[in-house]
């Protein structure tokens, strides 16, 4: 039982970071799972909400309704995420601090990042030229995303619902966050001014779109991860390289205030002087690469202590 209780304790806690990450503009939440080395668990209790699950649930099929998803993770991970969003928008206004200290909070965040694609890369056993192409391919694709400027987009049925499928992906996907995704499609507030005012009209077809696209895009991904681990890993490492872009403490970035929040549009990176902010920023930087490693490196212990 005890054991239990640490594990939801442990799951809690990442599912509060998970949350933090959601709260901060061009970081997603999808990144701070994979840094924390429960991406693949997070993309498998996705997809077990599955056709399956679905008819069992309408059966009232209690056994495989309540054993067919992974509950045990997905329960505390789910708490500790609102607990976060909770925490960091009332308590301690992390978008707040975004706007007085910028610097800092993406100095972290970037550590973050660097410290998880090196993890990640050393769990491969180091880059072999073979695996050029996809994690090229991947930078690529990150690049493209980060880059990107919002545009004009019709407001039709088909369009919310494609919307909704693309911005969940996003959101699952590392180095991609779903609302700039939705910003770039230029549907961010149109869309959550619909949900303000109830406007199903809009709810509706982009819900849709948004399940039919976690659950399409959960498959597709959980199948990469585990029949195809390497190539997986490599493009998503490709994308938070890419992701490093936005999340380069120094740069000159345009936010816009939609309904209250504010939300990143564009930036461009700017080579720091040396200064008092540069050099804290170095360490919090510093901080993060390291909290990423040591983290790596109790996991490990972990695993060969439960082995032996």
């Amino acid at each position: 039982m005890n054991q239990r209780i640490k594990a939801a304790a442990v799951i809690v806690l990442k599912g509060f970071c998970m949350g933090a990450a959601d709260v901060v503009p061009g970081v997603s939440g999808g990144t701070m799972a994979f840094i924390l080395g429960i991406y693949t668990r997070f993309v498998d209790a996705i997809k077990s909400f599955d056709a399956t699950w679905m008819k069992a649930f309408v059966r009232f099929d209690l056994p495989t309704v309540l054993t067919r998803p992974d509950f045990p993770f997905i329960v505390p991970l789910v708490v500790g995420i609102f607990c976060a969003i909770l925490f960091f928008t009332h308590l301690i206004p992390l978008p707040r601090l975004l706007e007085t200290h910028p610097q800092y909070v993406y100095g972290l965040f970037f550590g973050l990042i660097i410290g998880s694609i090196v993890v990640l890369i050393k769990g491969l056993g180091g880059l072999r030229p073979i695996d050029m192409p996809p994690l090229i391919a991947g930078l690529l694709l990150g690049i493209v995303l980060v880059t990107a400027v919002p545009a004009e987009t019709p407001d039709t049925w088909w369009f919310v619902m494609l919307c909704g499928a693309l911005s969940i992906c996003a959101m699952v996907v590392p180095g991609i966050s779903g609302s700039f995704v939705l910003l770039l499609l230029g549907k961010y507030a149109y869309v959550l001014d619909a949900v303000g005012h109830f406007r199903m009209a809009v709810v509706a077809p982009f819900a849709l779109g948004a399940l039919a696209g976690l659950f399409s895009f959960t498959r597709l991904l959980s199948w990469l991860l585990h029949r195809h681990e390497r190539v997986a890993l490599l493009a998503i490492s490709g994308i938070l390289l890419a992701s490093l872009w936005v999340v380069w403490p120094f740069q000159q970035r345009r936010y816009v205030e939609i309904r209250g929040e504010l939300k990143w549009v564009e930036s461009s990176p700017l080579l720091p002087e040396f200064s008092g902010t540069a050099l804290a920023v170095g360490v919090l930087a510093a901080t993060g690469f390291v909290i990423v490693v040591a983290m790596q490196r109790v996991a490990s212990t972990s695993v060969k202590s439960g082995d032996s």
